[in-house]
């Protein structure tokens, strides 16, 4: 209640999450996030290959299309069960499919989309590292696109704040909060986009099939742990040790393999 007397706040757009029902079928922003993220970097992807003649077939890069869709949700609602809530998915697996429920992780998203990236490489002959610059160049997209969902559908939203942009989430209780979904779409949406645009259009590093990956997985790992000290943690779990949370604990891994990533496909010095 503190914070109602102190800040000035920023009226919270309420807008309904669903945004057209067609008889019992409900189109929601969330599930539009995601298909406008996939569909618009995979015209992203088209372009940079497009670029960079004989890097990747154009048919190669439209039947992955139907791959990163299956990795995407595949991974990121395995990742949100066994993430988030493994003690009640242990129990009922065969719910971990119905993703009609609702329930994605961002960290899960990504490990599905490599392996589908690693298994669709190998059986197509194509350099692994050469499509991945590509699709990691294009998955801030869906990312910034997914952020806003969440803040569309007033989730994930932030810890109580007495900054002037905070806002009442409809959920969240009559406290003022911090909008941290806007900082993650800025973040591992807006800024990485910009990062790996940038990198992109330098000849010298598109040359070292990698760099571009390991700098996504970096820019996302440091983007998401920055942002979680902002984010209200998940009720059931809580801060962990040392005031961290899951979701920067899920971030540690990817920003080493990021590293390892980056420091793989440097060019080694000039003798």
């Amino acid at each position: 209640m503190l914070f109602l007397q102190t800040v000035t706040l920023i009226p919270y757009p309420s807008i309904h999450p669903v945004l057209l029902s067609i008889g019992p079928v409900d189109i929601r922003w969330y599930s539009l996030a995601y298909v406008a993220g996939i569909l618009l970097g995979w015209r992203y992807i088209i372009a940079l290959a497009n670029r960079d003649k004989g890097s990747v077939r154009r048919k190669d890069i439209d039947e992955f299309l139907v791959w990163a869709m299956l990795g995407i949700i595949i991974g990121g609602r395995i990742g949100w069960a066994l993430f988030y809530h493994p003690g009640y998915y242990l129990i009922h697996p065969h719910q971990i499919l119905f993703i009609w429920q609702g329930g994605m992780s961002f960290h899960g998203g990504i490990l599905g989309m490599l392996t589908a990236l690693l298994i669709f490489t190998r059986s197509r002959k194509i350099s692994f590292f050469t499509l991945a610059d590509f699709v990691s160049c294009a998955a801030p997209i869906g990312l910034f696109l997914g952020r806003i969902a969440n803040f569309i559908n007033g989730e994930l939203y932030g810890q109580a704040t007495n900054v002037p942009w905070a806002m009442i989430f409809p959920t969240g209780g009559a406290v003022a909060r911090h909008p941290s979904q806007l900082y993650e779409a800025a973040l591992e949406g807006l800024l990485l986009f910009g990062i790996l645009f940038w990198m992109s259009r330098r000849q010298s590093l598109r040359r070292q099939p990698g760099i571009l990956t390991g700098t996504f997985l970096c820019g996302y790992a440091i983007a998401r742990i920055i942002c979680e000290f902002f984010r209200q943690p998940d009720a059931h779990i809580g801060f962990l040790f040392s005031n961290s949370t899951m979701g920067q604990l899920l971030s540690v891994p990817i920003l080493l393999v990021g590293v390892f990533v980056i420091v793989r496909a440097w060019p080694p010095p000039t003798q």
